[in-house]
């Protein structure tokens, strides 16, 4: 009796597109947890009380958490490549950004802007997977893109120890850019700009209220 499998190893061709978006996981998730050994280093260089820096973590967070829903509608309206290629360019110039900050209140601009660029990287990532890639291998797909994306946060801590032990704080934020330039350049290559042709019109006070209650709810 024939058979046809439920999933197939991937092929060749969608490779590279994995590989980019494993980028956008690998770097989003990476600055969620690098810069948690680095807070001391920051408060002092930037003479701050070491105690007021949860508010850098906080920001990123709390900007990736209420950005997420706009990805979908972002990717369906301007096209998967379009957004992606937007949210890297933003994501490694607010990186940037966060490495030249010479305040508090700087690096906190920078770290929600970062994190608007974050919200957009893995959301729009998946969705161009399912446009892009066949069913049938859509689950290899997802397996090799999560094991390299959960690469980031887990050695984020050791890392970021390490570059400021060993170089400066700045370089939690601009080992970004290389992993950036790269993304922009497989972009390019990788990813073919799908577009829905009915876009529903865009949920513009549902978002606003989401946010107000995801600060709220950290507050």
């Amino acid at each position: 009796m024939n058979s046809t499998p439920n999933h197939q190893a991937l092929q060749p061709e969608f490779r590279l597109l994995v590989f980019l978006v494993s980028i956008g996981f690998f770097m989003q998730g990476l600055d969620t947890t690098i810069i948690n050994t680095a807070l001391p280093a920051i408060a002092q260089s930037l003479n701050e009380d070491p105690l007021n820096m949860h508010s850098v973590v906080v920001a990123y967070v709390l900007s990736v958490a209420a950005c997420i829903p706009l990805s979908g509608w972002l990717a369906d309206r301007f096209g998967v490549r379009n957004t992606f290629l937007s949210a890297i360019i933003i994501f490694t110039l607010a990186s940037l950004g966060c490495a030249f900050s010479s305040s508090l209140n700087q690096l906190l601009v920078f770290r929600v802007i970062q994190g608007i660029g974050g919200a957009l990287l893995l959301p729009v990532g998946r969705l161009a997977m399912l446009k892009i890639i066949p069913r049938t291998q859509f689950l290899a797909a997802m397996s090799l893109m999560s094991l390299a994306g959960l690469i980031g946060p887990l050695i984020g801590p050791t890392l970021g120890g390490w570059l400021v032990e060993y170089m400066s704080w700045e370089w939690i934020f601009l080992i970004n850019l290389p992993m950036g330039i790269l993304g922009v350049l497989v972009t390019f290559k990788a990813m073919p700009n799908v577009t829905e042709p009915n876009v529903a019109r865009f949920d513009f006070w549902g978002f606003i209220l989401l946010v107000i209650a995801m600060v709220g709810l950290c507050l």
